[in-house]
C-alpha cells in the first residue's frame, strides 16, 4: 500500500487531507502530521466523520531533518506533501533525499530572516533529487501552480507562442471583520509589503510596494471590475525562465480599501517588521506578534462568503489563425461551497486541491520524473482534466486586448 505524510495542518492542509482522503485508493494510508499534534488529531477526526477515512497523525517538527527522515523511513512513507510555511522547505527536501521519499510543495522557499523569495535554493537539489532516482515537485498550489499549468496548456494547445501574461488573482469574498489576512498573516504580510517585480524583455523591474495598479473587469457578475495591485510572486520567475519567446510577465491581486487602509496603519507604526525586538526581557519580531493577535484563517471558513477569481491573461499568436489573440483561463471559487464540502473558505480550497491534483500525477506516473520540477516543465493535460474532476473547474475566455496600465 502506498503511504502519503501531509505535513502541516493549518488551513490548506486540512484541505488537502480531505481531498486525498475524497481519494483514498489513490493515496494509501494518509499521515497528518506537524508540530501541533492536537490539530492534527481535530482534522483527523472531522475527515473519518465526513468520509469514514481513516487519517493517522503524528507530530514532528518539520525544521528538524533527522527527527523528519526517521519518521518517513518509520511509516514507510513513499510521497511527502509539504503544506507547511516556504521557511521548512529545504529542510524537508533534505529529509525525503535522507528517506528516499518523493516530494511536493505549495510554495517556494523563503528565509525567515530575510522577505525575499527565490527559486535558487531550491532548483539547487536538482542533481541530488536526480540521482536519488527521487521526484521534486515545486509549488503545486494555485498561484504558483494551477497559473503555471494554465500557461503550459496554453502554449501545448492555443498558442504557438506567447507574448505576455498577466496573472490576475481576486478575492471578492467578505468575513466581515475588521481586518485579517487568509492564509499565514506572516507570509501574507511579507509578500504585500515587499517591493513589486515584474519580467519585461529580458529584465526585472521594480517598483514600490501597491504603487501600481489598475482595473480589470472579472468574468463573474458578483466579481465585477475591480482594482487590481502588481506584487511580485513566485510563479513568473520559474515562467520567466520556461516560456520560450516570452516578453513580458506581471502579477496581480485585488485588495480592498479597507484591507490597505489598515496595512498602512500597521506598516506605519511598525507592527509589520520582521526585525526583533526585545519586550520586558522577551525577544520578538513584531509581526510574529501581529499574527498571534490577529484572526486565524482556518476560522474565517464559516464566515466568509463571496466568490474567488484566479486566471492567466495570455497574448501570443494564435495556432489556429496564425494572428496574434488573447485568452483568460480561469477559475471561479465560491467560499460557502468550499466550507460545505471540506470546511475551509475558498483561499485554503484553491490552495489546496492543487497540491492534491498535482501528488494524484506523482502517484500515477505521469509526473514521476527523477529531479527538481516546476509545473509548467511537465505535461498540464493530466492536472487540468483532474482539476474539473476533483472541484476547480477552469474556463477559457476569449478577451479583446491585454491588460494595460
Amino acid at each position: 500500500m502506498k503511504k502519503t505524510v501531509i505535513v502541516g495542518a493549518g488551513g490548506v492542509g486540512n484541505v488537502v487531507a480531505w481531498k486525498c482522503a475524497q481519494d483514498a485508493t489513490t493515496f494509501g494510508e494518509i499521515w497528518l502530521v506537524s508540530r501541533t499534534l492536537s490539530k492534527c488529531q481535530a482534522i483527523a477526526s472531522e475527515i473519518k466523520a465526513g468520509t469514514g477515512v481513516e487519517i493517522k497523525t503524528a507530530r514532528i517538527d518539520a525544521d528538524d531533518v533527522a527527527e523528519t527522515a526517521s519518521f518517513l523511513k518509520q511509516v514507510g512513507a513513499d510521497y511527502l506533501l509539504n503544506i507547511a510555511l516556504p521557511y521548512q522547505d529545504l529542510t524537508l527536501m533534505e529529509a525525503c533525499l535522507e528517506a528516499g521519499v518523493h516530494y511536493l510543495d505549495t510554495a517556494n522557499y523563503e528565509s525567515p530572516d530575510n522577505p525575499h523569495f527565490e527559486y535558487k535554493y531550491q532548483w539547487a537539489y536538482q542533481d541530488r533529487f536526480k540521482e536519488a532516482g527521487l521526484t521534486a515537485i515545486l509549488g503545486s498550489g494555485f498561484d504558483p501552480g494551477v497559473t503555471n499549468v494554465f500557461c503550459a496548456y496554453a502554449l501545448k494547445h492555443f498558442f504557438s507562442s506567447i507574448r505576455t501574461v498577466d496573472i490576475i488573482d481576486a478575492n471578492a469574498g467578505s468575513h466581515g471583520l475588521p481586518f485579517a489576512t487568509n492564509f499565514s498573516p506572516e507570509i501574507n504580510i511579507r509578500e504585500i509589503t515587499a517591493p513589486g517585480r515584474y519580467w519585461e524583455k529580458g529584465e526585472w523591474k521594480e517598483t514600490e510596494p501597491l504603487a501600481v495598479s489598475t482595473t480589470f473587469e472579472f468574468p463573474h457578475e458578483e466579481i465585477g471590475e475591480k482594482r487590481i495591485y502588481l506584487l511580485h510572486h513566485e510563479e513568473i520567475e520559474s515562467l520567466a525562465l520556461n516560456l520560450p519567446g516570452l516578453e513580458r510577465i506581471r502579477f496581480w491581486m485585488t485588495f480592498s480599501e479597507q484591507y490597505i487602509n489598515h496595512l498602512t496603519v500597521l506598516e506605519n507604526v511598525g507592527m509589520t517588521s520582521i526585525e526583533p525586538m526585545t519586550v520586558e526581557g522577551v525577544e520578538i519580531a513584531p509581526l510574529q506578534f501581529l499574527q498571534k493577535v490577529l484572526p486565524d484563517p482556518a476560522s474565517l471558513g464559516p464566515l466568509t462568503k463571496g466568490k474567488t477569481c484566479i486566471g492567466c491573461l495570455i497574448t501570443g499568436t494564435s495556432k489556429e489563425t496564425g494572428k496574434e489573440e488573447t485568452k483568460f483561463i480561469y477559475n471561479i471559487c465560491d467560499h460557502q461551497e468550499c466550507y460545505a464540502e471540506v470546511k475551509s473558505q475558498a483561499i485554503s480550497y484553491t490552495a489546496g486541491v492543487p497540491a492534491m491534483i498535482g501528488a494524484r500525477q506523482l502517484i500515477s506516473g505521469a509526473w514521476l520524473r527523477p529531479g527538481v520540477w516546476n509545473l509548467e516543465q511537465l505535461d498540464p493535460d493530466p492536472f487540468m482534466d483532474d482539476l474539473n474532476a476533483w472541484g476547480l473547474p477552469w474556463h477559457v475566455l476569449e478577451v479583446d486586448q491585454e491588460l494595460s496600465l
